[in-house]
């Protein structure tokens, strides 16, 4: 009985994991490292498609209220043009300048911010935060995939025990790392 553990032992020893090889330590090592930064980047990846996401709604919020202003300064133009029409009357060059006075409201409205001047400003400043957010989404995406690639090269070196695949691996993980850090810190 002995001698059938000994015998295990051995073949173990022989075709076990590679627990003495340093070499598949290091690559399980560069597996680790690679799959934190995959978490990283992911993370920094939903992070900017929830920013997208935030700043488009807010574009089109701005862009709808935009329009309704739009839409009730001509209806008030309208409505001003109208009464200038009829045979004049006090009353109605009351109303002529209230109609005419909204509708200047609806089109710039610098006290209360809610002009369609300022509306614009503020559409055009989202969509710029939502452009650079879907850039940064994209760019994580690209980290991302390359980082997965460069888990599935290195486990595969280990198995194939194919060095230039770690080492390739390696570089494209570093790469991919140096990308998406370049990404977190605005740099790109």
């Amino acid at each position: 009985m002995s001698e059938s553990l000994e015998r295990a032992h051995e073949i173990h020893e022989a075709h076990g994991p590679a627990h003495g090889d340093p070499w598949a330590r290091g690559v399980a090592v560069l597996v680790s490292v690679f799959a934190a930064g995959l978490a990283l980047a992911q993370i920094g990846e939903k992070a900017s498609q929830n920013a997208f996401l935030t700043h488009h709604i807010a574009v089109l919020d701005d862009w709808a209220f935009y329009q309704a202003k739009n839409l009730r300064s001509v209806v008030r133009d309208s409505e001003a043009t109208i009464l200038e029409s009829l045979p004049p009357d006090p009353k109605l060059a009351e109303r002529i300048k209230s109609a005419r006075e909204y509708s200047a409201r609806m089109r710039d409205d610098p006290q209360g911010g809610e002009g369609m001047k300022q509306l614009l400003e503020r559409a055009k400043g989202q969509e710029h935060l939502r452009d650079e957010a879907f850039h940064r989404y994209h760019a994580y995406e690209l980290s991302v995939g390359a980082l997965e690639i460069g888990i599935v090269l290195a486990s595969v070196s280990i198995v194939t025990r194919m060095r230039p695949l770690a080492w390739t691996a390696a570089g494209i993980g570093a790469v991919a790392g140096v990308f998406a850090i370049a990404v977190a810190l605005h740099a790109i």
